[in-house]
């Protein structure tokens, strides 16, 4: 019986790993020209609870170790590492949030920096923000605000 369960474990990691490489290699292509809106609705999952029983560290550390030596979106890691992280801690069954947000320093300038993250119970498990940003979109929407933002008069 511990057999069988020590297998599981491994064949669930395996088809995982497995994904999880086909989908970064694919994630530049299928979010060109694409909308934010449509962007996210690909990050959704369509199987819910496929890696359930995967440890929410360990995805985190394998997102991180596919897309450490990016060929294409090399200047947007956050984006990268945050939409397959997002995609497989749900399917594991957590509740990760998607969190974007723009630096208050540059926002009107020419170039605004912006930067997304993951969030589990509340707490930055990927790519956490700096105290600067001030966030603009949680995803699913309803999610509430990042705890690092500041709110402004407008959100309040």
């Amino acid at each position: 019986m511990r057999k069988e369960f020590a297998m599981d474990g491994l064949l669930k990691r395996l088809r995982f790993r497995t994904e999880l490489w086909i989908r970064a290699r694919l994630l530049p292509l299928q979010i060109r020209d694409r909308s934010l809106s449509a962007i996210l609705r690909s990050a959704e999952p369509t199987a819910t609870a496929a890696y359930k029983g995967l440890e929410a560290g360990y995805i985190v550390r394998r997102v991180r170790k596919s897309l450490r030596k990016p060929i294409q979106m090399r200047d947007r890691r956050c984006l990268r590492e945050g939409l397959l992280a997002y995609r497989f801690l749900r399917q594991a069954g957590f509740p990760a949030e998607l969190v974007f947000a723009v630096d208050k320093r540059n926002i009107h300038g020419p170039d605004p920096k912006a930067h997304c993250w993951v969030r589990l119970d509340g707490a930055a498990i990927l790519n956490p923000p700096e105290p600067d940003m001030t966030t603009v979109l949680c995803h699913p929407s309803g999610a509430g605000p990042a705890p690092l933002a500041d709110p402004s008069p407008s959100q309040a």
